[in-house]
C-alpha cells in the first residue's frame, strides 16, 4: 500500500510532531515532566500510527492503524486543554487547532475506507 507521492495526513502528523517536541521541551524546562512525557507520547504517536499504516497489510489493518492514530489524537487533545486550563503551565498556541484538524482529517479518512 506503499505510496510516496505527497499526502496531507502524513505530511500534516508529521509536522505536528515537530511542534509536539518544540512544546515539550517548553514544558520540560519549566519542569513540567509527567505533562510533557504524557504529551509527547501521545502526540507523537498519531504520525507514527499514520505513518505506519501507509504500509499496512489490508485495508483493515489501514483502518485499524488510523483508528489507533485517532486516539492518540483524542488523547493528545486532552493533555493539550489541561495545558490550556492549568494555572502555571504554557500556552499550547495553536496545536489544539492543529489536532482538531487532524482529528477532523482521520475521521474522513476512516469513515471513508470503511465504505
Amino acid at each position: 500500500m506503499r505510496n510516496d507521492k505527497e499526502n496531507l495526513i502524513v505530511d500534516l502528523t508529521f509536522a505536528f510532531s515537530l511542534k509536539i517536541i518544540e512544546f515539550t521541551e517548553l514544558l520540560e524546562s519549566k519542569r513540567k515532566f509527567n505533562m510533557s512525557n504524557q504529551l509527547f507520547r501521545c502526540g507523537t504517536s498519531i504520525g507514527a500510527n499514520v505513518n505506519e499504516a501507509q504500509n499496512a497489510e489490508s485495508k483493515k489493518d489501514f483502518v485499524h492503524k488510523m483508528k489507533v492514530a485517532a486516539k492518540e489524537c483524542d488523547e493528545s487533545s486532552y493533555w493539550l486543554r489541561l495545558c490550556e486550563k492549568a494555572k502555571k503551565y504554557p500556552d499550547p498556541q495553536g496545536l489544539l487547532e492543529d489536532v482538531m484538524v487532524i482529528n477532523r482529517i482521520l475521521s474522513k479518512i476512516i469513515s471513508s475506507s470503511k465504505e
